[in-house]
């Protein structure tokens, strides 16, 4: 029995019988790479806890600093006159 553009029974049959090959092996990879990340997953979790059992980390507390750690603020009348300038300069040339 012959079906459109000289397609047979048998042939659809085929790509039939092929496509569901296809479908049969997409699943059973799709399948194999899931359960694979999931042990992993597992072992990697699993070596995470054993490590910390085994050697945990240690906390390291940085000794106290003597005196105060910022330098005191800078009150330089000159220097706040040249900044206050160079913004003025580049706001003039800049206008929207």
């Amino acid at each position: 029995m012959r079906l459109h553009a000289g397609i047979s029974k048998t042939g659809i049959d085929h790509m039939n019988e092929l496509f569901q090959q296809a479908v049969a092996l997409m699943v059973a990879g799709m399948g194999f790479v899931f359960v694979f990340l999931a042990i992993l997953v597992g072992a990697t979790n699993l070596m995470s806890k054993v490590v910390n059992r085994i050697a945990p980390e240690i906390q390291v507390v940085p000794p106290p600093t003597a005196g105060n750690p910022m330098p005191p603020p800078n009150n330089n009348n000159d220097t706040m006159a040249v900044i206050a300038a160079a913004i003025a300069k580049h706001r003039s040339r800049h206008k929207k």
